[in-house]
C-alpha cells in the first residue's frame, strides 16, 4: 500500500492510498450431477470462516486460466477438462487496482488437493440452487464469489 498523487480531469490534485496486488482467477466448478463444489475456508483478517469458490493469486507470467486450473487442483482437489471465462471485474477500484477473471469449471475428474500450509480448506459439493439460496439468505459474503455464482447464472448455466 502506498500513497499515490493524481492529477485529476479539471487540473486539481489529488493524494489517494493504492493497494498495488497481481490479478486473481477464481473459477466455479461444476460436477456432472449439477452440483457446485464450494470451499469453506478460514479468514483471519476479517475472523469468519466464510463460503468461497477456488481464487488465487496469478504467479508472475502465468495466464490466468493457468492460475484457474492451479488453484481448482490445489484447493478442491479436481482437474478441468473444461474452462469458460465468464468476464472480468475489478476488486475494488477504489482502493486497489486488482483484476479477478471469473471461469466456469466443467467435465471435472478428481485430482491431488495442494492446499498452500496456511490454509485450512474444508470442500463442499452442494446443489447450485442451495448455493444461490445461500446467496439470498446471506451466507456468501466474498465478494469474487458472489460475482461469480451470479456470472455463471447470467451465463444460463
Amino acid at each position: 500500500m502506498r500513497r499515490e498523487h493524481y492529477r485529476l480531469p479539471d487540473g486539481r490534485h489529488a493524494s489517494l492510498d493504492a493497494v498495488r496486488y497481481r490479478n486473481v482467477a477464481t473459477v466455479v466448478p461444476l460436477l456432472s450431477d449439477g452440483r457446485v463444489v464450494l470451499l469453506r475456508q478460514l479468514r483471519p483478517i476479517v475472523g469468519l470462516e466464510l463460503w468461497e469458490v477456488p481464487a488465487g493469486t496469478l504467479e508472475p507470467g502465468e495466464s490466468p486460466e493457468a492460475c484457474a486450473r492451479r488453484e481448482l487442483q490445489e484447493e478442491a482437489g479436481y482437474r478441468a477438462g473444461r474452462l469458460a471465462p465468464l468476464g472480468e471485474a475489478f476488486a475494488d477500484p477504489g482502493l486497489t487496482d486488482e483484476r479477478i477473471h471469473f471461469f466456469v469449471a466443467r467435465d471435472l475428474t478428481p485430482a491431488p488437493r495442494r492446499p498452500d500450509p496456511d490454509e485450512r480448506i474444508r470442500v463442499v459439493a452442494l446443489p447450485l440452487p442451495e448455493a444461490y439460496r445461500m446467496i439470498d439468505r446471506g451466507e456468501i459474503l466474498d465478494a469474487a464469489t458472489l460475482v461469480a455464482l451470479l456470472r455463471l447464472a447470467r451465463a444460463g448455466a
